[in-house]
């Protein structure tokens, strides 16, 4: 399956619109939703522990999604003091949004395979589309996130690993130098070709196909 490559057919235009805005949406709830479970009321006096797209879309990131196939929403904040793990808090606040990807995926996933095996709808109905996107959009969206790079959720995940005082240093050079590093990245794999990222993000879209033996 390429995601991009049907957007020049109005129908699949509406499914991808859809798709992006209930992915980012539930991803940057995920992480507000459970920032307030350990504690953090952070998100929650923000607006953010909502289920309003409107609240969660970057649109920066949405149209990054939309041109590109991956992007990112709004950042949720949570202040790490007031979790109840001070080590490993910021971590599982960071992991909320890809885990709500993976479940999504999956969901969408059995949801597809169930229509198929109905019969009752072709490969070009709405639902169909919109499902199959959800597959590709959550697991871009899970993969692009757990990359440990700042901002990203994965740099708060293998922060929480390094976190002793002898890894400071290290800390310090990747939050600083993090954000430009991942740009560069992105440029390079777009520009040049390269197509690591994209090469990733199929790989781990067909591994979901093939579990559920769905045609991709």
């Amino acid at each position: 399956m390429v995601i991009l490559s049907f957007l020049n057919q109005p129908i699949v235009l509406v499914a991808w619109l859809m798709a992006i805005v209930v992915v980012l949406t539930f991803h940057e709830f995920s992480h507000a939703l459970v920032g307030y479970w350990l504690g953090d009321q952070t998100a929650k006096d923000a607006g953010r522990l909502t289920l309003n797209p409107l609240s969660h879309v970057s649109w920066t990131g949405f149209i990054a999604l939309l041109l590109i196939g991956f992007g990112w929403g709004k950042p949720v904040p949570f202040n790490p003091y007031n979790l109840k793990y001070p080590r490993f808090g910021p971590a599982l606040v960071a992991l909320a949004g890809p885990l709500s990807n993976l479940f999504f995926a999956i969901l969408s996933a059995i949801a597809l395979k169930l229509i198929i095996l109905s019969g009752s709808f072709g490969p070009n109905n709405l639902l169909v589309i919109f499902l199959d996107l959800m597959v590709g959009l959550n697991v871009v969206l899970m993969v692009f996130n757990l990359i440990p790079i700042p901002p990203l959720d994965g740099s708060k995940i293998l922060f929480s690993i390094f976190s002793s005082y002898k890894y400071n240093k290290f800390r310090e050079l990747l939050e600083e130098k993090g954000p430009s590093l991942l740009l560069i990245i992105i440029i390079l794999d777009n520009v040049f070709r390269l197509n690591i990222l994209g090469s990733l993000f199929m790989w781990v879209i067909n591994v979901v196909y093939n579990l559920f033996s769905i045609g991709s």
